[in-house]
């Protein structure tokens, strides 16, 4: 039987390289483009990426851009399949790396579908890598008016400490809902946006050009794996390389917003199934837990796991195009997919736990990004 061939962008990364690892014990034969960016991989990749070294050797490997024509062409190949993980991932980054978030999301995105349009191939299906970024903030229940759909927060009201959402007309406090994907899309960052540009492009393209799109948006993605030395992405991996480095763990506005975190394992097995039924083609799904965790729950988490005495700080100080709260509504994947994620937050934070203590301790560049994010006027 001819092995599925498959191509993933950003494979080398940690949703990336889980998958490459699971579809090869599944009789898939894995391509990866992957530029291995140093804040993911280090300086030097052989050595300093568990990452890339979990695949090396394993997969057909091409170090390239997705922003590269030359590449993209040498990538696409002959595969059938092309999960398009490759993206730029910092919320707070964005705001300030502009160019290089819409050049590499939307036009690297842009130019995959291009060469698509303009050339014969054997693509018949395209998977995308989404974002819960691309809802802004949530959805909320109001006692007078039913569901409504916060705008972002100003600077004004966080100032003040009054970090809850609010709505006009909405006299008591609002409730919050699980997202489904009919929820309105109003992204507070640029990484929002070119996640959902992604998505519109895919749906309107792919279907001319005979080839099935998918779209996951995903949750908060945790686990074994994920990057220890990227200051920019990940409140579990910057937590814990602080309190592993003897430092405080600072928290933003009250401690109270929360996150949506969805384990590793669960987040390749609903990709997978996109992959593999058909009746994931055109369709955009929430991958989650259905389970909001507070940012305090958290830290106390991590702090009793690694049996640390670091102080946890609640400081008020608060990122502009940060939202409050977002989880996701899971039923249609269910429904659609039967898909339901297996792994808890406290199963799968232990699980992390017990791998990042087996890591070296990476020094932490966490003040950096802080200081880079009040220079620029993000961070208040």
């Amino acid at each position: 039987m001819n092995k599925n061939k498959i191509l993933i962008t950003g494979g080398a990364g940690f949703i990336g390289s889980n998958l490459a690892l699971h579809l090869l014990k599944h009789d898939y034969e894995v391509s990866v483009l992957d530029n291995l960016s140093e804040q993911i991989h280090g300086g030097n990749p052989e050595t300093t990426s568990p990452l890339y070294q979990s695949i090396q050797n394993k997969v057909h490997f091409i170090k390239g851009s997705v922003t590269s024509t030359e590449d993209w062409i040498k990538a696409i190949g002959d595969n059938e399949i092309i999960v398009h993980l490759a993206a730029e991932t910092g919320t707070g980054q964005s705001m300030y790396q502009i160019k290089k978030y819409v050049d590499t999301n939307i036009g690297g995105t842009a130019m995959m579908l291009d060469i698509l349009a303009n050339n014969k191939t054997s693509v018949k299906k395209i998977v995308v890598a989404s974002s819960r970024a691309i809802y802004g903030e949530g959805k909320y229940l109001s006692k007078e008016l039913g569901v409504v759909y916060p705008s972002h927060r100003s600077a004004e009201q966080m100032d003040a400490g009054n970090f809850e959402v609010s709505y006009p007309g909405a006299a008591g406090p609002l409730q919050l809902a699980a997202t489904d994907e009919e929820s309105k899309i109003h992204p507070s960052s640029v990484y929002g946006i070119t996640k959902y540009n992604q998505e519109q492009m895919l749906m309107t393209v792919c279907p001319s050009l005979g080839i099935a799109p998918v779209a996951f948006r995903y949750q908060n993605v945790y686990g074994p794996g994920q990057s220890l030395s990227n200051p920019y992405t990940g409140i579990l991996s910057i937590f814990s390389t602080l309190i592993r480095n003897q430092k405080p763990i600072n928290i933003f506005e009250d401690g109270k917003e929360s996150r949506d975190f969805v384990y590793i394992d669960d987040v390749v097995a609903a990709t997978f199934l996109g992959i593999e039924k058909e009746e994931a083609n055109g369709q955009v799904l929430n991958v989650g837990t259905g389970v909001a965790t507070t940012v305090s729950e958290v830290a106390y988490l991590l702090v009793e796991l690694y049996n640390a005495t670091v102080p946890v700080q609640i400081t008020g100080n608060y990122r502009l195009g940060d939202i409050r709260h977002n989880f996701a509504d899971t039923h249609k994947i269910e429904q659609l997919l039967s898909f339901k994620p297996k792994v808890n937050f406290k199963e799968g934070l232990k699980l992390f736990t017990d791998w990042v203590k087996e890591q070296e301790i990476q020094n932490s560049t966490y003040e950096d990004s802080i200081h880079e994010m009040k220079t620029k006027g993000l961070l208040k």
